[in-house]
């Protein structure tokens, strides 16, 4: 796995081991960050569930501000912090090692662009997407990958449904406020 491009571009990140463990492909990775390209600059990123942190990375190696990472295993926010690293990235980001749920719940914070890729099929999206939706500024982007049986509704508050497409067994799904869409 790799930084697509950006300022880390070609940088190797190091990834979780493990049957539970699915990274974002570079193709998939690649047609979300095409869709929110001009949105990137100056922006601050949730990577919620970061897993190895490389979706919130390429956000930052592309122009994001400042990016947030979110994982409960200790194991994934080491290779969060030891991506960040090598990618020289760390002075742009804040690593929890905190249940995704639970920060969404407590945080007080708005942010710009959210991606959310909860473990498929447990029913975690649908307990977070509202969650998510109250945390967004109104200008913002929620990007969530999912399975392609986990339902997902067309609308949470004032985010909906902007764009749907299917990459394989999976789908990714763009929200934006219903004032943009």
């Amino acid at each position: 796995m790799r930084v697509i491009t950006g300022k880390a571009r070609g940088r190797i990140l190091e990834t979780l081991k493990g049957d539970d463990v699915r990274p974002t492909t570079d193709k998939v990775k690649e047609a979300i960050f095409s869709a929110i390209q001009f949105e990137l600059e100056g922006r601050h990123f949730l990577d919620l569930f970061a897993g190895c942190g490389q979706m919130g990375i390429e956000a930052l190696s592309r122009g994001c501000e400042k990016a947030t990472f979110i994982d409960k295993s200790r194991a994934a926010v080491k290779v969060i912090e030891g991506n960040l690293q090598v990618t020289n990235l760390k002075p742009l980001a804040r690593v929890y090692n905190a249940d995704s749920v639970t920060f969404i719940k407590n945080t007080l914070e708005e942010f710009d662009i959210i991606f959310l890729d909860p473990p498929y099929n447990k029913g975690i999206l649908q307990e977070v997407m509202p969650l998510v939706a109250q945390r967004m500024k109104k200008t913002g982007v929620i990007i969530c990958e999912s399975a392609l049986n986990d339902e997902i509704l067309q609308k949470y508050y004032n985010f909906t449904l902007d764009r749907e497409r299917t990459y394989g067994k999976i789908k990714v799904s763009i929200y934006r406020h219903e004032d943009y869409v």
